[in-house]
């Protein structure tokens, strides 16, 4: 077995990969990063939104005032007790500092504040609010501030993210070893990871390596669409790597850190911790499949939140849908519409069944009609010309489109008069409200189901516990975690940008620390 030696091996190079990379290799460690594709992961494929606050530079651009302490008293409200105190305020401290180091590795930003509220801003747009901040019970708690900072790129700014931290890797000489992946841990006598075991085709024929990489990207986008055809692919993938892969030996002097996403690819997984959540979309690329958090816990570690499913359920845009009612089957209230999608699909899959229709009038689907393409990115135009034509019904009082909908209408009546002899019982801010009052009425399914026209977007949320200090993996030395494979800030809740902005946070924790550990190789190893 040919063997390769780095003082740090880095398992996945997405963004919480690729940050560890850069800071271990700033330590002064030499790094070697592994990727079970070409690099980027999930985060190649995200929105490349970054949330971060406290007073950034683009915040300030935009006039905008935000706080250390209205940050923290936001993300504690959003996101429980997942870490500590001292944690998410340490977070919350080097948020502008993550951006600028964000900025100095080439990732561009740009102060340019969206005026109206959306899940996903157009291209003229790049600062914006990306949680609940503005939603009634949250701007009771903090002063509520635009955090969703976007990677200044057309389109969804993943891709411009990763690309410019990938060049940030090649500026420092950090070995890279694609379509390699990693099989078991080595662990010395003493129970420290001194490396892995890994599957390559480092010397596979150049064509080979070309069509598993072409594969793998077809397989990522436009394979996250449609994951009938995101299967397929990942199969040839598959067979490829059973073929031509072969057997290396890496040791890490110093530490392995384990990057290598979340699990929602691997639907037994999610079937065993969260079998609610189904008829989703996949967030991320087929390599998502829970090897990462796999390997800590066949080496010692445990995990936590595992059950933790994020679910994209967005109302916006339009900005104009924030004014409808969100109802179930039995015409029930379900949540305060101005909340962020993530929260309102696990409010409707774990109280409703997955189930729900927003109410509206004549007046706000004229609206969405106009604002639409101009509020979004094309897929969400797509999205809302399905809503308004094939998911949507409509009637000339609220009785009657309950009935079309398939909507108890005496509930769906109650609903629609508390709210009209207010205030909202709901919460929802007044800025938000719309009185309803001009029919033709209509209700939009936004049911959670396989659905390519209206998809929810899912991604995972827990892993492997770690130490909050350095991102070691509990009872694992020489072990690191980061990212989705780790338990992190957004295991609890996520909003837009919060799992990019715990990547490299916690990318860069588990770097430096895994850089710093001295020398420890022992030659009685063990392959788990």
């Amino acid at each position: 077995m040919d063997e390769l030696v780095a003082d740090v091996v880095i398992i996945g190079s997405g963004a919480a990969g690729v940050c560890a990379a850069i800071e271990a290799a700033d330590a002064g460690a030499d790094v070697l990063l592994l990727d079970r594709f070409t690099g980027g992961g999930a985060s190649r494929v995200s929105g490349g939104v970054v949330y971060a606050g406290g007073g950034t530079e683009q915040q300030r651009a935009a006039g905008v005032e935000d706080t250390v302490d209205a940050m923290y008293a936001y993300l504690r409200l959003e996101t429980g007790e997942i870490v500590s105190e001292r944690t998410l305020r340490r977070f919350c401290e080097e948020s502008p500092a993550m951006i600028t180091w964000l900025e100095a590795q080439g990732v561009p930003f740009e102060g340019s504040l969206c005026p109206y509220k959306t899940s996903y801003p157009s291209d003229k747009h790049y600062l914006y609010y990306s949680g609940s901040e503005a939603s009634g019970e949250f701007r009771k708690v903090a002063k509520p501030a635009p955090r969703g900072h976007r990677v200044k790129g057309p389109g969804t700014s993943g891709k411009l993210l990763m690309a410019r931290l990938a060049e940030a890797v090649r500026r420092r000489d950090i070995r890279v070893l694609p379509q390699t992946q990693a099989q078991s841990l080595i662990k010395a006598a003493d129970g420290t990871v001194t490396g892995v075991v890994v599957k390559s085709l480092r010397d596979a024929p150049r064509s080979v390596r070309a069509r598993h990489a072409r594969l793998a990207a077809y397989s990522a986008k436009p394979g996250i669409y449609v994951p009938s055809l995101r299967k397929s692919l990942h199969r040839r993938v598959e067979r490829l790597e059973r073929r031509h892969a072969r057997e290396l030996k890496i040791t890490a002097r110093r530490g392995v850190v384990l990057a290598a996403g979340g699990f929602i690819a691997n639907r037994e997984l999610v079937r065993e911790h969260a079998p609610a959540y189904r008829g989703g979309l996949a967030l991320g690329t087929s390599a998502d499949d829970g090897s990462g958090i796999g390997l800590g816990v066949e080496a010692g570690g445990r995990t936590a939140e595992m059950g933790r499913i994020s679910a994209w359920r967005f109302l916006t845009p339009p900005a104009a849908f924030l004014g409808g009612l969100l109802v179930d089957a039995n015409g029930r209230r379900i949540i305060d519409e101005s909340r962020y999608g993530a929260a309102i699909g696990e409010r409707m899959i774990t109280a409703h069944e997955g189930k729900g229709w927003l109410l509206v009038d004549a007046p706000i689907v004229a609206e969405a009609r106009r604002d639409g393409r101009r509020q979004g990115q094309w897929f969400a135009w797509l999205q809302l010309r399905y809503l308004l034509q094939r998911g949507r019904v409509s009637g000339a009082t609220v009785e009657e489109v309950a009935r079309r909908a398939g909507v108890d209408p005496a509930g769906l009546s109650a609903t629609y008069e508390a709210y009209r002899s207010g205030p909202d019982p709901m919460g929802k801010p007044a800025e938000f409200a719309r009185p309803l009052d001009a029919p033709p009425y209509s209700l939009i399914d936004v049911s959670v189901k396989p659905n390519l026209g209206y998809p929810c977007p899912m991604l995972t949320l827990g892993g492997l516990v770690v130490d909050e200090d350095t991102g070691a993996v509990a009872g694992v030395p020489g072990l690191y975690a980061a990212g989705r494979t780790a338990v992190g800030i957004c295991s609890s809740s996520y909003v837009s940008g919060l799992s990019l902005a715990d990547c490299v946070f916690s990318g860069r924790r588990a770097g430096l620390h895994s850089a710093l550990e001295p020398d420890r190789i022992d030659k009685n190893e063990n392959v788990f």
